[in-house]
């Protein structure tokens, strides 16, 4: 291997680009082949009729996900948005209310929120797992407080132990986002089963997917009920079915249709594996990456397993001295494609500082139902915004199909940048 790195004029270590992820296979195809033969390729109907609970793939794959997580009920959605926005409503959540979330996730998890007129809070993340931090929470706690939203961010669940007592000493509901975590376990459960509603994507690259679609998972009869509801045009069946608690009973088409749940059983199936070998693939580069200066491999909490949809990495840049970005660059010249400075910061989107979303008037925080001023400044969520700013590095696993080949390369990668910090310090004295 060349010791001169690409940045600076040398041979990349990678000159191919890896396989792109996916999971899709000849049962996928033969399932989908069947839907598409029999004519039927959606049975929902938005009334209180039989089929309002859809098809028979839809039953079938909502039958199978709820064995296969060991919950009562699952319901099948059209995208893991509508899973979060669904979850919210069903738990009667007020507008005005407060609903803590993390800021480090994707939008969807805060805007699920707003779209009830309630009132996103954000609470900062722990530096080791990038999950909820359990005493942010608690010190965002106000009487308005009703329920709080868990992102098992990255493959691993937020610390539910922690998190269900807040919870219940405060008398709050609990949502977890586990849309990048299907199959990772705390203790002898599933994460995302912890929650008073929990649940995953089926979005394209995730671990297993339809293309487009999620699954809701809880043990509340009732929530279950509502859930079902609210996916499919709630205020248009209340009445037929004698549903007297109509708060929320706003309903959407977010019904997730016969193909993509033949699919689903297909994937789901498979889900045990591809774990398994997300799990092999950081243990191989847990072990590569050990001992590099600076640079601090994923945490595991005890007791609980992470799947790695994203293989996340912090670098310490006093240390090494040398910026982030510089790192990335080098990293990427030699071939590395995946790898992401930063994540998110939600709370700094245009949305929430400006707090314009409903309307051009601010609301709704500019009016009665919000019943104090929220603050989104910057520096409300310091570990989030440093690790965004300044010091974290993500692979994003979730994109390619690894070889134990390949995965050898990425550790020569870092490798060859790292043995040339002095190199790269070097070329920034002099930049």
């Amino acid at each position: 291997m060349t010791t001169t790195l690409a940045l600076l004029g040398g041979k990349p270590v990678i000159d191919r680009i890896f396989e792109r992820y996916n999971p899709i296979g000849a049962e996928e195809v033969a399932a989908a082949k069947q839907v598409i033969e029999s004519g039927v390729l959606s049975q929902f109907i938005g009334a209180w009729h039989e089929d309002f609970f859809g098809g028979p793939y839809v039953r079938d794959f909502e039958r199978k996900s709820a064995a296969y997580f060991g919950v009562k009920h699952a319901i099948t959605v059209n995208s893991w948005t509508s899973g979060l926005i669904a979850a919210v409503g069903a738990l009667g959540i007020e507008p005005g209310d407060e609903v803590i979330v993390p800021p480090w996730t994707m939008c969807a998890s805060a805007t699920a929120i707003l779209h009830w007129n309630a009132i996103p809070v954000f609470a900062d993340i722990d530096p080791d797992t990038y999950c909820l931090d359990p005493a942010s929470v608690e010190a965002n706690i106000t009487p308005h407080t009703r329920a709080i939203m868990a992102v098992d961010i990255f493959g691993q669940s937020a610390d539910m132990n922690a998190l269900c007592d807040i919870a219940q000493r405060h008398g709050l509901k609990i949502i977890s986002d586990t849309a990048q975590a299907p199959g990772a376990k705390v203790g002898q459960h599933y994460a995302g089963t912890l929650a008073h509603i929990g649940g995953y994507s089926l979005n394209y690259h995730k671990h297993i997917h339809t293309g487009e679609g999620g699954i809701l998972v809880t043990d509340d009869d009732q929530l279950a009920e509502r859930l079902q509801l609210i996916r499919n045009h709630a205020e248009a069946v209340v009445g037929s079915k004698g549903v007297t608690d109509i708060a929320n009973m706003v309903g959407y088409n977010f019904r997730l249709g016969e193909i993509e749940c033949a699919i689903g059983i297909s994937q789901l199936d498979k889900l045990a594996g591809l774990v398994q070998r997300r799990e092999a693939i950081a243990a191989q580069l847990n072990k590569g990456l050990s001992g590099l200066h600076g640079l601090k491999t994923p945490v595991v909490r005890d007791d609980c397993t992470h799947v790695y949809y994203v293989y996340p990495l912090d670098v310490s840049v006093k240390a090494l001295g040398i910026p982030r970005s510089v790192l990335a660059d080098a990293l990427r010249a030699e071939g590395l494609s995946g790898i992401g400075t930063g994540y998110q910061n939600v709370h700094l989107l245009p949305m929430f500082q400006k707090k314009i979303a409903y309307g051009s008037r601010g609301f709704p925080w500019n009016s009665d139902i919000c019943r104090r001023d929220v603050s989104y400044a910057k520096g409300i969520c310091p570990v989030a915004e440093q690790l965004h700013d300044e010091t974290y590095l993500g692979f994003a696993m979730c994109l390619h199909e690894l070889s134990d080949d390949d995965v050898r390369l990425i550790i020569d990668v870092f490798h060859k940048v790292w043995n040339n910090l002095d190199t790269l310090r070097n070329a920034q004295a002099r930049a």
